[in-house]
């Protein structure tokens, strides 16, 4: 047994593998020759195939998700009929339950490490090369004649007993483009019905020093984007406080993001963060799921929103962390109108990105164990997504789905900001009430078969909003001006609307401002802009509002119309920046 490969199908180029690399860590020094292979879910199967062919493998460990499983199944049907004496090992939380259905399910496949992976895999390696006593190797699943035999558990790793997943030479290279992932603890404290997580009781965690030692090590070596994979980084204040100084000292820029539980975080410890997080540094990702009681007691998650409200809105105060916030929708006793109340209550708190998901049925939850007492239907392969319950039925699925499709491109994506903030507020009943209508419109027009470009974005919206004679849509036009100009980073070529200033108009703004810059403002006159560069990358328009008291106050006068200056910088790494001219003062 020469050569053993580890993959896995990432669901995205820039994800990177922290279970492989485990995996290797432990088991390198008694198999040296370990490889890891990263492929996607999107690369074809064949192109897989003949890459693992390539490497002539002995052992093959596929780590396994719901998002990478059928497609795994599928490379392992071709594998095995061009290398049918390759040994096939699937692992990962996938396969972890219901492990004997996997088993009967994929003759192909030699064996299962159940739960957690490293000291299971060793052992099996080394039966592999040697006496292949597999009933000894806890935590297997193996094959014996024609039956399926499931070896009972292995006890938990000390985790220390763990070398470094964060240190292998072939991974420097690529650690500026990739996200790397991380672990300080694994386990997590709560119960809820939904999640993997669940199942393990209680929280171990990693020696901090060491933990230290690796996120030094990544940082020097170019890393930019660090992703901690604990289900609940601020479980313990001490230690969660311990690890932001740490960072806020050592960051060079790289940026963190942390799953927290937002209802127990300390006073303390946002305060601190108000006062010496570097801004963008730091990025919190919060599982509200529900603000529904009832729905929260029935899955087990303790929640106080009231708490949770304290914490997103201190640290939106701050300016200094970006928030992502997820809701779950079909959770048990939430319909329609429940989960409408549920987003409006989270969406009210202003995050930079909400997150609309909807209820899987994963193997070992007990969601799943329960889903016949509410009703459940779910899809029978991964990603085991519900298709309707009692109460909330596969129509109201279906339209909450076009609350997500026009929720990423609108609000996720910031393309829009200025524009959506002030439609929900004016023009809605709320947030949910124009993602809805708007998502209905969009599907009714057939624009989710097609692709778009930034243009069609807005152009679509404004279609929308006329043909349900939304009032006020000057004002909303120079809103959709201002947001559709930075969005670019450069000077845009094309422009979806008429502009109200003549060319010659434009011209005669662009001259004054080379002449007298300074009638803008004083950061305007300090950029030095020689007349040529300004009609290069300037533009102007004028807006039926005072945009610099929008932009100070966020209130919309319109007792006058003002001029939108927009600088593009040459340098394409600078935003664009907005400035403002009254009409009478433009040649003053």
């Amino acid at each position: 047994m020469n050569t053993i490969v580890l993959s896995t199908l990432n669901a995205k180029y820039i994800h990177t593998s922290l279970a492989l690399r485990y995996l290797k860590s432990f088991s390198e020094k008694d198999f040296p020759d370990m490889q890891i292979a990263e492929y996607t879910i999107k690369d074809p199967a064949m192109n897989i195939v003949s890459d693992l062919y390539r490497r002539q493998p002995d052992v093959v460990g596929f780590s396994c998700y719901i998002w990478n499983i059928e497609e795994t199944i599928v490379v392992i049907s071709m594998l095995k009929k061009i290398m049918p004496e390759v040994v096939i090992v699937l692992g990962g939380p996938e396969v972890s339950y219901d492990t004997d259905y996997w088993m009967k399910r994929l003759p192909d496949v030699d064996y299962i490490v159940m739960g957690e992976g490293e000291e299971t895999f060793h052992h099996l390696l080394m039966e592999l090369r040697g006496d292949r006593a597999f009933y000894s190797v806890f935590g297997v699943a193996y094959r014996k004649e024609d039956r399926v035999i499931l070896n009972p558990p292995r006890p938990k790793l000390a985790l220390d007993e763990i070398p470094t997943p964060h240190r292998f030479a072939e991974d420097v290279p690529s650690l500026a483009n990739r996200v790397v992932y991380f672990e300080t603890s694994r386990g997590c404290p709560f119960s809820c019905q939904f999640c993997l997580s669940s199942i393990e009781v209680g929280v171990r965690y990693f020696d901090i020093e060491r933990t230290k030692s690796d996120l030094m090590y990544l940082i020097a070596s170019g890393a930019k984007l660090i992703k901690f994979v604990d289900r609940t980084f601020n479980i313990k204040r001490e230690y969660a406080l311990e690890m932001f100084e740490f960072l806020i000292r050592n960051h060079q820029g790289c940026v963190f993001q942390f799953e927290i539980t937002a209802d127990i975080m300390r006073p303390e410890v946002l305060d601190y963060l108000a006062e010496n997080a570097p801004p963008g540094v730091f990025r919190f990702e919060i599982g509200v799921q529900s603000t529904n009681d009832l729905t929260n007691g029935l899955v087990k998650r303790r929640q106080n929103f009231s708490k949770l409200t304290r914490t997103v809105t201190k640290v939106k105060e701050s300016g200094k962390i970006d928030q992502h916030l997820d809701l779950i929708a079909g959770l048990p006793e939430e319909d329609y109108n429940s989960f409408r109340k549920t987003f409006n209550d989270v969406f009210e708190l202003g995050p930079e990105e909400l997150q609309l998901g909807f209820l899987k049925m994963l193997r070992g939850t007990g969601m799943r164990l329960d889903a016949e007492k509410y009703g459940y239907l779910y899809m029978d392969h991964a990603p085991y997504e519900i298709l309707g319950n009692k109460i909330l039925p596969f129509s109201d699925l279906v339209r909450i789905k076009r609350v997500e499709d026009v929720l990423e491109k609108y609000w996720n994506a910031h393309r829009t900001d200025h524009t959506v903030s002030y439609l929900i507020e004016r023009e809605f009943e709320s947030a949910f009430d124009f993602f809805q209508e708007f998502g209905d419109y969009w599907e009714g027009r057939g624009w989710q078969k097609i692709g778009h470009q930034l243009e069609d974005l807005f152009t679509r919206l404004y279609a929308f909003l006329e043909h349900r004679g939304t009032k006020g849509l000057p004002v909303i036009l120079g809103l959709m001006k201002l947001d559709y100009f930075l969005n670019h980073k450069y000077k845009p070529r094309k422009i979806w609307w008429e502009f109200s200033l003549s060319r010659g108009e434009q011209n005669e703004y662009l001259r004054r401002l080379a002449e007298r810059p300074e009638a803008v403002s004083e950061r305007f006159a300090s950029l030095g802009i020689a007349e040529k560069d300004i009609h290069k990358h300037v533009m102007i328009e004028r807006l039926p509002f005072l945009l610099d008291h929008y932009l100070e106050t966020g209130k919309l006068d319109t007792s006058a119309d003002q001029l939108l200056i927009v600088y593009f910088p040459p340098d394409l790494s600078v935003k664009p920046q907005a400035y403002t001219l009254a009409l009478a003062g433009a040649g003053a």
